[in-house]
């Protein structure tokens, strides 16, 4: 009988954090807090625009690319929003959410023996791809409370193999938005040794009192920046995974060459319900969803403040990350456990998104605040156990 395994270039990336957290929430009735998505649905206008389109018969696959009226709407919100002209025909994909438009991008852009600086700690999702494409990740360790960019750490980086920066703002897991100076010098970074550039801007929306820039509006970004956003943290439909890449036609033609072996198309009802929503949503509904999101970081911060943990700063996503030390006397990955099992609440040990120094998140846990606010009262409720214990 044959020996079957996983390939080697994915076997170390194991069981993903986010399962195995939840399966130990489910075990031991927490709340669940470790996963990054709202117990809620977003709106009903949304949820009914892609119903109608199912009953009016638009079930078929799509153009591969996107439906039409998707990218038309891609296109005009990131026009209005950005200020970037875009084609909808040849500078938009749609991909099966972010999560695929990052691994067609890596098939479709990376050559084996590339390097791709990134900053730890990330998304898990960044070394699956770049593994998968043969290129190597190059982390850039940012550290905590403030996870400044340190610019000479990723200028050292650069080799005459560097072929990409992937940049990550709003930041998961850490809740930093990278500041315009910083997006500066790492686009005077990127023009001095002619680099791509790939900005993950999935929680474009949610910041909190500073400015999203996005790096393809930076002077001479917009000719090499490919960005990928989604419909799924911004509308709160995450289980429909519809997300997109844009950007220059030949980067986005290099998705599209991996996307249409992966998925081929997105669902089609789907697309039509993001494409509705992109279209009628106004300007207020992005401002009530930052305004709402940011009185559910201030709750949750103000909850575990109160139950010891010392909470780093939260300028966008729907994350928080705090220091547990003053509690708890162990690593990341004890510390969850404790939590779920004493205490009823389950959280991300971070230290599984770096690679290259997983000690500086030893000390520290993600919290996950977009879920109603009865939820998060309850695990509020919890939490001050901890308090009262010390």
């Amino acid at each position: 009988m044959p020996v079957i395994q996983t390939a080697a270039r994915l076997r170390p990336f194991g069981t993903s954090i986010f399962s195995e957290m939840t399966a130990l929430a489910t075990a031991h009735r927490a709340i669940n807090l470790s996963q990054g998505f709202p117990d809620f649905d977003g709106p009903d206008s949304v949820r009914d625009a892609a119903l109608a389109a199912i009953t009016s018969g638009q079930n078929q696959y799509a153009r591969s690319q996107g439906r039409p009226e998707l990218c038309r709407a891609i296109a005009k919100h990131v026009g209005d929003l950005r200020g970037i002209e875009l084609d909808p025909m040849t500078a938009i994909a749609v991909t099966s959410g972010c999560t695929e438009a990052l691994m067609a991008m890596a098939l479709g852009i990376l050559e084996p023996g590339d390097e791709v600086i990134t900053f730890e700690p990330f998304y898990d999702g960044y070394p699956v791809v770049v593994a998968a494409a043969g290129a190597t990740l190059v982390p850039i360790t940012l550290r905590a409370p403030d996870f400044a960019l340190d610019l000479a750490a990723v200028a050292a980086a650069v080799t005459p193999r560097t072929r990409m920066l992937l940049i990550n703002t709003p930041h998961n897991p850490t809740g930093k938005v990278f500041s315009r100076e910083e997006l500066e010098a790492l686009a005077r970074l990127a023009v001095t040794h002619d680099l791509l550039v790939v900005t993950d801007e999935v929680y474009e929306h949610l910041v909190y009192g500073v400015p999203h820039v996005s790096l393809a509006t930076l002077p001479g970004m917009a000719e090499r920046t490919l960005t990928l956003s989604s419909a799924g943290k911004t509308f709160s439909f995450t289980g429909w995974k519809i997300g997109w890449a844009y950007g220059p036609p030949a980067l986005v033609a290099a998705v599209q060459a991996a996307h249409q072996f992966l998925t081929f198309c997105s669902a089609t009802p789907l697309q039509l319900g993001v494409a509705h929503a992109l279209a009628t949503l106004g300007a207020d509904f992005f401002v009530e969803l930052a305004a709402m999101y940011q009185r559910k970081r201030d709750f949750l911060v103000g909850a575990l403040e109160a139950a010891g943990l010392r909470t780093c700063p939260v300028q966008g996503t729907y994350f928080v990350l705090a220091d547990f030390s003053p509690v708890f006397d162990g690593d990341d990955r004890a510390f969850c456990r404790w939590l779920v099992e004493q205490h009823g609440v389950a959280a991300i040990p971070p230290s599984v998104f770096y690679s290259r120094e997983p000690e500086a998140g030893r000390h520290l846990v993600r919290f996950a605040f977009c879920k109603r606010d009865e939820t998060l009262q309850a695990a509020a409720d919890r939490l001050q156990r901890i308090g009262g214990a010390r």
